[in-house]
C-alpha cells in the first residue's frame, strides 16, 4: 500500500535510475527550491551519500534522498520515467502540486 507520506518509484523509473548511474553514484537526490513564475521547482540529482538530517527511501539498489525542508512538499511523490517519441524525461507526480506555469518547470502548492 502507498502511504500519503511516502516516495514512490515506478518500475520504469527503477530501471533508468539502474542504467545511468554510476557506481558512485546509487542515490537521487530530489529538492524543491524556490524559482519560476509559479515560485517553486523540483530538481534532481545524482549523489553518493546522504546528510545526516536527510530522509532516505530505498529502492533496490537505488536509494532516493531528500532533505526534510523540502519533504514537506514532497510527501506522496511518484517519479516515474517516460519515453514520448524522441523525448525521455523523468516525470514528477507530485501529488501536493496545486497549480504549474504554463511550460511546467515551476509549480506552487496551498498554504496550510
Amino acid at each position: 500500500m502507498h502511504l500519503p507520506t511516502d516516495i514512490l518509484l515506478t518500475p520504469r523509473a527503477l530501471a533508468h535510475f539502474k542504467t545511468v548511474l554510476h557506481n558512485e553514484e546509487k542515490a537521487v537526490r530530489i529538492k524543491v527550491i524556490d524559482k519560476g513564475c509559479s515560485g517553486l521547482a523540483h530538481v534532481i540529482e545524482p549523489c553518493s551519500a546522504a546528510c545526516d538530517d536527510d530522509l532516505v527511501f530505498p529502492f533496490e539498489t537505488i536509494k532516493i534522498i531528500i532533505d526534510k525542508k523540502s519533504f514537506v512538499y514532497l510527501k506522496g511523490l511518484e517519479l516515474d520515467y517516460k519515453e514520448e517519441g524522441l523525448n525521455s524525461h523523468i516525470k514528477f507526480n507530485n501529488p501536493n502540486v496545486k497549480n504549474e506555469c504554463g511550460c511546467g518547470e515551476s509549480f506552487s502548492v496551498n498554504k496550510t
